[in-house]
């Protein structure tokens, strides 16, 4: 596993195993994940989402305390996997990281609670699955609109964002943070701590 640019991201690669039945991988084994990030993965709910070529899921997250914090992967087809960090105060704050996810490198993004998660479809039937901390609670749920030219996301070029009504309508950064929705760093960072040893 290896850390990305903004702080409580990661990127794993699994070594795969292939011969003539198929292949192999492991994508998530928790004394590794550990070893790598320091941090515990408690499993609470785990998704599985089927898209359609263009179609653009997120940005999403959860009121921290307790977040979500999500271990993604994609399993079918390929996507475009965007880790954004929403938390008021952090060095890295409204920057993002893309990292393709796909089914012959079978690459893995971890996501620690407080930081946004967005995703597009790069091919018909691309078929993400994430294990998540937390279970879903509409009333901690949250949105920021992927298209929000402040964040000016690099997304593909050659394909038409298709957006649920929910995201399409989901606020700007600046007017998540006026509406009082971002967490902030330091209670991001509080509460990993307060987790550590009890994983």
């Amino acid at each position: 596993m290896e850390p990305l640019g903004i702080e409580g991201a990661w990127v794993d690669t699994p070594e795969v195993f292939t011969d003539g039945r198929g292949r192999f991988h492991e994508w998530f084994r928790s004394e590794r994940f550990h070893r790598a990030t320091g941090q515990g993965l408690g499993l609470r709910q785990a998704n599985c989402s089927r898209s359609a070529r263009g179609t653009l899921r997120g940005i999403h997250f959860a009121s921290v305390p307790p977040g979500q914090a999500k271990y993604v992967t994609c399993v079918g087809g390929a996507v475009l996997d965007v880790v954004v960090d929403i938390r008021l105060g952090s060095p890295t704050f409204g920057t993002w990281e893309a990292v393709r996810l796909d089914d012959t490198t079978h690459r893995c993004l971890y996501l620690s609670e407080g930081l946004g998660h967005s995703f597009m479809a790069l091919e018909d039937d691309s078929t993400v699955v994430y294990l998540c901390s937390e279970g879903y609670a509409p009333d901690r749920e949250h949105g920021i609109d992927p298209l929000d030219p402040a964040l000016a996301i690099a997304w593909p070029e050659d394909l038409e964002p298709v957006l649920s009504a929910k995201d399409a309508g989901a606020p700007t950064l600046e007017e998540a943070r006026r509406q009082g929705l971002l967490p902030s760093y330091e209670d991001c960072g509080a509460y990993r701590s307060s987790l550590v040893g009890s994983a």
